[in-house]
């Protein structure tokens, strides 16, 4: 559970990072946050909802893993 939270917390602090940058950012990387956002509020719902099962958390992980590099990519592209 706290191998979760630690993630929520980083993916914030990654998440809070680019946001601060997208005024300067393009079109294009408007729409790709756009796509990155919905998966933020997917990850959010599954990380709350995993305190309810394994199953879930698992999955969460998993989101939270391909969110983590889809940040880092779009910090690296700003």
């Amino acid at each position: 559970m706290a191998d979760l939270d630690d993630m929520k917390q980083e993916l914030e602090q990654l998440r809070d990072e680019i946001k601060l940058k997208m005024h300067l950012a393009s079109l294009d990387a408007k729409e790709e946050w756009g796509g990155l956002e919905k998966k933020w509020g997917d990850f959010n719902a599954r990380a709350d909802f995993s305190k309810a099962g394994e199953d879930i958390g698992g999955a969460a992980s998993l989101l939270g893993e391909e969110l983590k590099q889809a940040f880092l990519r779009f910090k690296d592209a700003l």
